[in-house]
């Protein structure tokens, strides 16, 4: 059965989301996030039924209403796909997809949006807290937006002067996921960084020092900093991106959001907040 996913779900589902932790680099790393109330308050009863699918990647996140004597189950397939099962009266099928009632409403998209949207951008939102990122701005700004950048990265230079209204006003803190997909010597630039005393500083120099080249790369790349890097490149690609800046941030509702790119227009007010 085809699956739908919820509109309002919005970017948060591009990510396939690894549960490990990378190593992480002036950040700290966050406690497993509990359990759902629903599905704490259901765990004990699933149906059996339910242990086939999850065999096959599906997730439970937590149990909703359901018509018809059905009973519904909020989930996420493969680590990214919402998803909605419903367990017969029986108990003994169960049925993956979407249910639409008699106004072609589907019943289980705002039960999804309540129960995996959240814990899955928590759970983005973790992982980037947990992967090597160089802060730009106030510790302590009330917004903290994430980017992989690459120090070769013309687009990743122009969002970081595009930023400097929120950021030197103390708005915004920037989390910038160092990878080296740009050129040959990113990774070595992004090493030297990374293995910086003080790895904003030198960030900062390769930023204001742009257009006449950047930093020096490292001379030497260290087992340790590559397998860093390795980490955040991985990422990058499992939250969906191809390519830098890729930039994540919470909407109003709490949600991550994504941009590939440089923001454009109105996205860079949606990416940073008010001026």
């Amino acid at each position: 059965m085809l699956l739908k996913t919820s509109p309002a779900l919005g970017s948060v589902l591009t990510a396939a989301l690894l549960l490990a932790a990378a190593g992480c680099s002036q950040a700290q790393q966050s406690s497993t996030a509990p359990k759902t109330t629903a599905q704490s308050a259901k765990i004990a009863d699933r149906p059996v039924v339910l242990q086939g699918i999850e065999k096959q990647g599906f997730e439970v996140m937590g149990e909703f209403d359901a018509p018809g004597g059905l009973r519904g189950f909020a989930g996420v397939v493969g680590g990214q796909q919402p998803a909605a099962a419903y367990v017969t009266a029986d108990g003994k099928n169960v049925m993956v997809g979407t249910l639409f009632n008699e106004k072609g409403e589907d019943v289980g998209a705002a039960p999804l949006d309540k129960l995996v949207a959240k814990p899955m951008s928590d759970r983005i939102w973790k992982r980037l807290d947990g992967s090597a990122w160089v802060r730009d701005g106030r510790a302590d700004a009330p917004r903290v937006v994430y980017t992989f950048s690459d120090a070769n990265c013309p687009y990743c230079h122009r969002f970081w002067e595009a930023a400097r209204p929120w950021v030197d006003s103390g708005k915004v803190q920037l989390r910038h996921v160092m990878v080296g997909v740009i050129r040959e010597d990113s990774p070595a630039k992004a090493a030297a960084i990374l293995g910086a005393p003080n790895p904003s500083a030198v960030f900062l120099q390769n930023e204001h020092d742009f257009s006449k080249g950047g930093i020096k790369p490292a001379a030497t790349i260290t087992p340790a900093l590559a397998n860093t890097l390795d980490a955040n490149q991985v990422l990058m690609v499992e939250l969906g991106f191809q390519g830098t800046p890729g930039i994540l941030f919470h909407d109003a509702q709490g949600l991550v959001q994504r941009v590939s790119g440089m923001p454009q227009g109105e996205d860079m007010e949606r990416v940073m907040g008010p001026r």
